[in-house]
């Protein structure tokens, strides 16, 4: 079996070489689409890589990740992002699992963030398993245009081994996401005719700290813990408010 990956980047430098080298061991053809408002060195990393790139005009997550599937020769896809990585665990698996006829249309595993130089392992984000590994002939992605995900029909096989998501190294970093984010996430939830009324605003922000600092004990990630949940709590709260004003906008 043959198993093509698929990555989009915009300024990654800091990490799609990582990410490419972390799969050379396992992946049989690469398909890296660029878009073309990269300001960095983003390009010149990946063509010293020897892999397939295109620079594309960009059309949300989605768009832009179905049509790297079209490019794809082959019928198994593994979707990461630029800035994810294999571990050797996960590698070795994936190596293994060519080698067999797959029980499943599809596969998770569990993926570990470093956020502001620290693994966390607890905060309801470790083990968050994903699924990154499927057969294009029978999975699709969703139209979600923020957290997308993939449309399974029928059970999902899971693999063990880590995928490393190398997400937030400085506050400003997340920040920079944080508003682009928050504007999708209101927009996806105005599409589905969701409203935004005091209760979302006031309640929902103190229920994801609630849950993340305390039933999922991110105290015990210590500062990042408490940053992360404070940080998420204001992810949400930031959300429904730009519901509110895009509703009110109509």
């Amino acid at each position: 079996m043959r198993i093509s990956s698929i990555i989009i980047a915009r300024d990654e430098e800091l990490n799609i070489g990582r990410c490419i080298d972390s799969q050379k061991e396992c992946i049989d053809e690469f398909i890296v689409l660029i878009d073309n408002r990269t300001g960095d060195r983003t390009e010149e990393i990946v063509k010293s890589k020897n892999v397939y790139y295109e620079l594309v005009e960009w059309k949300g997550y989605v768009k832009t990740k179905q049509y790297a599937v079209t490019k794809a020769s082959n019928d198994w896809i593994f979707w990461i992002d630029a800035d994810e990585s294999l571990t050797t665990d996960l590698s070795n698996e994936i190596i293994n699992f060519k080698n067999k006829q797959p029980e499943y249309i599809a596969y998770s595993f569990p993926r570990k963030a470093f956020f502001l130089g620290k693994w966390i392992k607890h905060s309801g984000w470790y083990p968050a398993r994903v699924t990154r590994l499927f057969n294009k002939k029978s999975v699709r992605f969703s139209e979600n245009q923020i957290h997308e995900g993939l449309i399974v029909d029928g059970a999902i096989g899971r693999l063990n081994s880590d995928l490393e998501h190398w997400t937030d190294p400085t506050i400003e970093h997340y920040f920079k996401k944080f508003n682009n984010y928050t504007t999708l996430a209101a927009e996806e939830l105005l599409k589905q005719n969701k409203k935004a009324g005091l209760t979302d605003i006031l309640l929902r922000p103190a229920v994801i700290f609630v849950k993340m600092y305390l039933i999922r004990f991110g105290f015990l990630d210590g500062i990042h813990g408490l940053i992360l949940a404070v940080f998420s709590s204001a992810y949400v709260f930031t959300k429904y408010c730009k519901l509110r004003e895009l509703r009110n906008s109509d």
